[in-house]
């Protein structure tokens, strides 16, 4: 590996490669629906002509840092990575946040999520073959985990896999799939042995969403919005040396991508505030001619506050996945409190605005932000819903007792009288 550069040098790198290939953006009024936040895609009504353009776009852009040895900043030089300490990437992502690039949340999910289980759990050549393209932005990935029976429950997922010499053949159902439209590549889970016990029975595998017989249908949110989607897949063949780990290890390889959701969720935005900076609501409650009413100075410095707070648990996280640790369970600490914090956000924002959040006259900074308020309960769900997050938290970080289960063995009549009769 060549010599590390100092922060400086690197920073002034990075500032030549910007200057030249971007513009910094207005130091003013920067709250404009769309520009400079890589969360918005989940909240906007979808164009797919215009995503399709704004993805094109993105990959130019990410392709353009990649040339330029920023795409993978702290990733292992043997995969297109350029070893640097993840503070070299911190300051980056803080310079980069001053320019108007891009969308490029489109990558969300294959950089922080799939890209992390393909370096931890593929063979050498699967790793060799996906990871330079996904970072250089070549192509797109998705998470294939959720089904209609097996959400917060993973280990009741069904859609299984069955050997054919080299091949697997998998048929099933996945739903919820964020991007799963314009995705190359897919991490699924399936079930391979339906006789071992539910977490036993699972194998993770890299799938090619362009595969026959995979099929996508978009799911409409009550944005307007549909990044969701339902895939079905009809005897899709994926070959052995694209599975990720050994067979019936998938539960492993699961909370490997869970985990790496988990904190890459809940530190999306330095710990969320892309979408809601302390710039945009400041330069909010300033056009309304609120600044000066202390109840508003209180409440906005108690959300910037808590989002700070999240980005430092954050930070402390990353620190310990950097030096080789598995992600533990109090990356679910990370999702509950970005969800927490939006919904603080859009309170605060509809305590500004009043009818004006809802009512679009068009006047700047009211009803785009109607757009997060419907969104956030999709948020509360995504990655794990808040309750069983909560149900991690309690159990794994502070050894509380298990939730009491559903008493199978009593009708569901028996439970109704006994609790009738109790009360």
């Amino acid at each position: 590996m060549a010599d590390i550069p100092t922060l400086d040098e690197f920073r002034e790198e990075c500032l030549a490669f910007l200057d030249a290939n971007a513009e910094l953006k207005e130091e003013q009024k920067q709250f404009v629906w769309g520009e400079g936040s890589d969360d918005v895609a989940l909240f906007e009504e979808v164009d797919r002509e215009k995503e399709r353009a704004a993805l094109a776009k993105a990959k130019e852009w990410r392709a353009k840092r990649y040339d330029a040895g920023l795409g993978w900043i702290s990733g292992p030089a043997e995969y297109g990575g350029r070893e640097l300490p993840r503070s070299y990437e911190q300051l980056y992502q803080s310079l980069e946040a001053r320019y108007r690039v891009p969308e490029q949340g489109f990558f969300g999910i294959g950089l922080g999520m799939v890209a992390p289980t393909i370096l931890a759990h593929a063979i050498p050549e699967v790793r060799a073959e996906y990871l330079p393209k996904l970072y250089r932005g070549d192509i797109v990935g998705c998470q294939l985990f959720s089904e209609p029976g097996a959400g917060s429950d993973l280990a009741s997922l069904q859609t299984k896999a069955v050997r054919d010499g080299d091949e697997w053949v998998i048929t099933g159902q996945k739903v919820w799939t964020s991007g799963a439209h314009y995705s190359d590549i897919g991490e699924i889970i399936c079930r391979t042995d339906p006789d071992l016990p539910k977490h036993k029975g699972l194998t993770g595998f890299v799938v090619d969403m362009k595969a026959p017989g995979v099929e996508i249908r978009p799911l409409r949110q009550m944005t307007g919005g549909a990044n969701f989607n339902e895939v079905f897949f009809t005897e899709v063949r994926v070959p052995d040396s694209h599975r990720l780990g050994d067979v019936n290890q998938g539960w492993t390889v699961a909370l490997t991508t869970l985990m790496n959701e988990r904190a890459s969720i809940g530190a999306g935005g330095a710990g969320g505030m892309g979408m809601a900076s302390l710039t945009r609501l400041a330069e909010l409650v300033r056009h309304f001619e609120v600044a000066d009413d202390p109840l508003v100075r209180q409440q906005l410095m108690d959300v910037y506050i808590h989002f700070q707070v999240a980005k430092y648990t954050n930070q402390r996280a990353m620190a310990k996945i950097k030096a080789g640790q598995m992600p533990g369970p109090e990356m679910s600490i990370a999702k509950l409190s970005l969800t927490n914090n939006l919904w603080r956000t859009a309170n605060f924002v509809a305590h500004v605005l009043g009818p004006r959040i809802q009512a679009n006259t068009g006047e700047w900074g009211t009803y785009a932000w109607s757009q997060l308020l419907l969104g956030i309960p999709g948020m509360k769900v995504a990655g794990g819903t808040d309750e069983v997050m909560k149900n991690i938290v309690g159990e794994r970080v502070l050894g509380l007792p298990k939730d009491p289960g559903i008493d199978a063995k009593t009708p569901f009549k028996d439970l109704l009288v006994g609790t009738q009769t109790a009360g």
